[in-house]
This record gives structure tokens, C-alpha cells and sequence, in this order.
């Protein structure tokens, strides 16, 4: 008896080629339905239709046609079980050994902008998803397709029983892999759709998450040796490698923080960082001057950390750099020049950026005892015309254009955070402390380390200052504005103090907490 291959999908592609070899080498039957049917023998291949083979019309517009025991019992009889195979001829069920299903497209259905709930429900698949299930579960003997790109290998693997076997189990985790997304995701527009939607849902965030990301890469180990860890997701869809090293856990925390940080300049901006930390940022006319500036910020911490610019990186600048030891470079473009600079260091990683790197669109998750938590990523810097100058002094324009970009850099610092700047250039930054005042100490200390005067600088702070002694310390140093979210019981004692002593200081009303 003429071994049975059921064909029935969305996505043609291969197809024909496909079931010609199952026919023509392999002495398949096929069993089709609708439009692959209509497909298959349009290209001169023998096809029986599914309504046929059960002896029971397809009707309901076709919502009903392949949901018969006699699709489902060929599917799913077990081959080494007597009374199975016994119930099979006695109900006149023929065994189907092969079936290539691909789903109704739900998700791009419903990913466009003006699709109807009553499109987005007919493009629920009911009879694919129960096919690909029923053939999965007896993928011991049966064969189950859901990917075109799997035709090749089914073909490869036909005439040796072993790998067969082997590549069965494979593709029935994908089957349900891939009906598993496809639940969720027809769950997910229901829930958005509904008429009485739970605030969860109504603030974007689903009332049930479910995550799904593909294994990108294995790890060496996680953040120390002794810890193992692995790459999730379509990181690689947003940075090309170059050359050097594997990237490593550390790494590629270091390249998220870099690019988010970037992503907030147009002019040449250079930003160097270490352990997802800024240690120096700068914007000039050309990237050059904004490495000098940058560089000069802290000349220790950069050994061995991550530098990111925003503009063609070229040769002159690729000269400076390699002469730094630095894990990784990110950059849009490199020039051959620089190209072949770096070249000379094999071990050194450089990444290129691409345009669209998808920061905007991501959310942040992070384990939590029992669960995960989920934010939006923190994007929002605030309009500028709505920050209210609370001293008596007003800022000068000088010093409304350091406020802004201090203000944007101290976003990207771990609280507590406090960022020293002049112009476009940063002078000292102090992160991770406990106590806002340690971080303002730390920053000066840091700029003094570089041999940068402090007078007549800016001081950002992400948090506001919960008592004068942090804003005291940053006017000692010499800091004579001040720019913070404002909102602390001691507002009018701080503010009292920047009055005091000279300084101007705006509130932007946004807190930029970075734990």
C-alpha cells in the first residue's frame, strides 16, 4: 500500500518540489485540501482531496474539512500496538506517515493597522494546529513538517531509518514550539481586545506573559567562570561582528547599556564605559575632538572597557584608540583604514551597530524570587520648556546647554549618580552609591584624578537630593548650576543652599532611577 503524505498549507513555498520528490522517489499518495490541492495538480501531480479520502464534504467555508477520524486516526494510530492497527482496519482508517501543515498567518494578520476583530478571527487556525499536534505526538511514526525549511533535511534523512527517527523528535518539539507561540499570540489579541479589558491590559502589559526567545549562542560562563550562561533572542539582528573574541556575557550587557547611551546624540558623540557605566562622554564637531574630550574624563577606567561612537569611525581616531587596551568598539561604519588598524589586534571585538538597532522598542525584564518584572525602558528625558529654574539666579544659556547634556548622561549612570559637565563634555561621574553625597565626592575626585577644574561646571543629578549636603559638595567643588528631579521634603533647604552660594538650579520634574 502507497505510504500517505497530508499537504495542506499557508506558505507554498517549496512545495511543489517537495511533494514531486515524496511522489516520484519516495511513492507517496498526496492528500491535499483548497488551494494546495488546487496547487499540487495544477503542476501535474496526482492529489486526492481531503473530503474525498473521508467520505464527509468540507463545509462552513471551510472551517471544517480535515477535524474526521479518519484524518486524526491516521495520525495518530501507534504502529506497534496490535489493537490500534486492528482499529484502524476495522473503521477502514488508512495510516498517513506524513504531514506537512503550516499555519493560517495570524500574527501578520493582526499586526496590521487596520485589521477587523472579525478578519483577525477567521485567521485562527483550528484544523492546522490539531493535525501538527496529533502528528507530533506519534512522531514515532509519523513525520511532521511545520517549516518549509525543514523539506530538505526530511528528504536527506528518508532513506536511513536512524537519522529519520532522530529528525522526527526534532521536528515534533518544533511543531509544538511553534503552536505554542501561535496560541499566545492569538490569546494576547483576544485579551487586547476585550470589552473589559483588566488594567494590566490596558496599560500594554498582558495579564499572562509568556517569553519565548530562540537560543542565539552558548556562552563560555555568565558574569563570573564559575557560572554558566547562554544568549537569547535577535541580538545578532542588531550588531554585526567583525572580529575579535567571543562575545561574552559582560560583553554584551556592556554593548546594551553603550547603545542605549548613544542613542541620544546626534552630533559626533564618543562614549566610553565600563561595566555598563559611562566613565567618559563627549560631543564636538567631529569624533576626533569628542575622543579627546571623552578620554580626558578618566584616563584609568577606559583599560579594558567598551567604547561606542555615533559617526564613521576613521583612521586618525582608529590610531588613538588602538593604542588603549579595549574589549570592544561599536561603531555604525569603520573605515577601511580603520578596518585594517584594528586588524592588527585579533582579539579585539568590533561591532558594528545597525541602523534601526530595536532599543526603542524593548522592554526590560529582570528575575525577581518567584517571577520576573517588566518596565518599559526608561526613554523619556522630558521637554525642556517645562523645567522650572527654582532659584533666584536664572540659568545662562551656557549653562542651560551643559544642564541638557548632563542631564541626558546621568539617565545611563547607576543610582546614585551624579554627573560633573561642562559644554559637552563630561568632567567626573560618580555611580553605585549608597549615599548621593559619596557619589558627588567620588565625581570630584574623579576629575581631579584627570587634572579638570570643576569651576564654573554643571551638576546633574538623576534622583533628587534628599538633603543640601550633596548640592553643597558639588558648589564647593565649584559647580555653579545644578540641574535634578526636584520633589524632596528638603526641597526648600536645598533650594536655600544653591541660593546661599551663587547657583542656579532647575527641577525637570522626571526621576531616572538605575538600579
Amino acid at each position: 500500500m502507497a505510504k500517505l503524505a497530508l499537504l495542506s498549507v499557508s506558505d507554498k513555498q517549496g512545495l511543489v518540489e517537495f511533494a514531486r520528490v515524496l511522489v516520484n522517489d519516495h511513492g507517496y499518495k498526496l492528500l491535499s485540501t483548497g488551494g494546495t490541492a488546487r496547487l499540487l495538480a495544477q503542476s501535474g501531480l496526482p492529489v486526492t482531496e481531503v473530503s474525498e479520502h473521508t467520505g464527509f464534504p468540507e463545509m462552513m467555508e471551510g472551517r471544517v474539512k480535515t477535524l474526521h477520524p479518519k484524518i486524526h486516526g491516521g495520525l495518530l494510530c501507534r504502529r506497534d500496538k496490535p489493537d490500534h492497527l486492528a482499529a484502524a482496519r476495522d473503521h477502514g482508517i488508512d495510516l498517513i506517515d506524513l504531514v506537512v501543515v503550516n499555519l493560517y498567518p495570524f500574527e501578520a494578520t493582526v499586526a496590521k493597522p487596520d485589521v477587523s476583530f472579525e478578519e483577525a478571527v477567521e485567521n485562527i487556525d483550528i484544523g492546522g494546529p490539531s493535525m501538527l499536534r496529533s502528528a507530533a505526538k506519534n512522531h514515532e511514526s509519523v513525520t511532521v513538517v511545520c517549516d518549509p525549511a525543514d523539506y530538505p533535511a526530511v528528504l536527506a534523512a528518508m532513506n536511513n531509518p536512524a537519522e529519520l527517527s532522530n529528525l522526527r523528535r526534532r521536528l515534533a518539539l518544533k511543531v509544538f514550539q511553534r503552536t505554542g507561540r501561535y496560541d499566545t499570540a492569538i490569546a494576547h489579541y483576544l485579551e487586547n481586545e476585550s470589552a473589559e479589558p483588566d488594567l494590566a491590559a490596558i496599560s500594554g502589559f498582558p495579564a499572562t506573559l509568556t517569553l519565548e526567545f530562540k537560543k542565539a549562542q552558548a556562552l563560555r560562563y555568565g558574569e563570573n567562570p564559575h557560572q554558566q550562561a547562554a544568549l537569547y533572542g535577535s541580538f545578532h539582528e542588531h550588531f554585526e561582528q567583525l572580529q575579535g573574541k567571543e562575545l561574552s556575557y559582560n560583553n554584551l550587557l556592556d554593548i546594551t547599556s553603550a547603545a542605549y547611551l548613544i542613542g541620544d546624540f546626534e552630533r559626533p558623540t564618543v562614549a566610553i564605559l565600563k561595566h555598563t557605566n559611562p566613565c567618559g562622554v563627549a560631543s564636538a564637531d567631529t569624533l576626533e575632538e569628542a575622543w579627546a574630550k571623552a578620554y580626558a574624563t578618566d584616563r584609568q577606567a577606559p583599560f579594558g572597557g567598551i567604547i561606542i561612537v555615533n559617526h564613521t569611525l576613521g583612521g586618525e581616531l582608529a590610531k588613538t584608540i588602538a593604542e588603549i587596551f579595549t574589549e570592544v568598539i561599536i561603531a555604525p561604519r569603520f573605515s577601511d583604514e580603520a578596518l585594517a588598524i584594528f586588524n592588527r589586534k585579533k582579539n579585539l571585538r568590533l561591532m558594528i551597530a545597525k541602523s534601526g538597532i530595536g532599543a526603542d522598542s524593548l522592554r526590560e525584564i529582570r528575575s525577581v524570587v518567584g517571577g520576573v518584572l517588566v518596565q518599559d525602558r526608561d526613554k523619556v528625558v522630558g521637554n525642556p520648556a517645562e523645567y522650572k529654574v527654582v532659584t533666584k539666579r536664572q540659568p545662562t544659556d551656557e549653562e542651560w546647554a551643559g544642564m541638557l547634556f548632563a542631564w541626558k548622561i546621568c539617565r545611563h549612570v547607576k543610582s546614585n549618580a551624579i554627573v560633573y559637565c561642562r559644554g559637552e563634555q563630561t568632567l567626573g561621574i560618580g555611580a553605585g552609591q549608597m549615599a548621593r553625597v559619596d557619589s558627588s565626592r567620588i565625581a570630584v575626585w574623579k576629575a581631579g584624578e584627570a587634572g579638570l577644574d570643576l569651576r564654573g561646571s554643571i551638576v546633574a543629578s538623576e534622583a533628587l537630593f534628599p538633603f543640601a549636603d550633596g548640592l553643597i559638595a558639588a558648589a564647593d567643588a565649584g559647580a555653579t548650576c545644578a540641574i535634578q528631579p526636584g520633589g524632596s521634603v528638603r526641597d526648600e533647604e536645598v533650594i536655600r543652599a544653591a541660593d546661599e552660594r551663587g547657583m542656579a538650579m532647575v527641577f525637570t520634574g522626571i526621576r531616572h532611577f538605575k538600579h
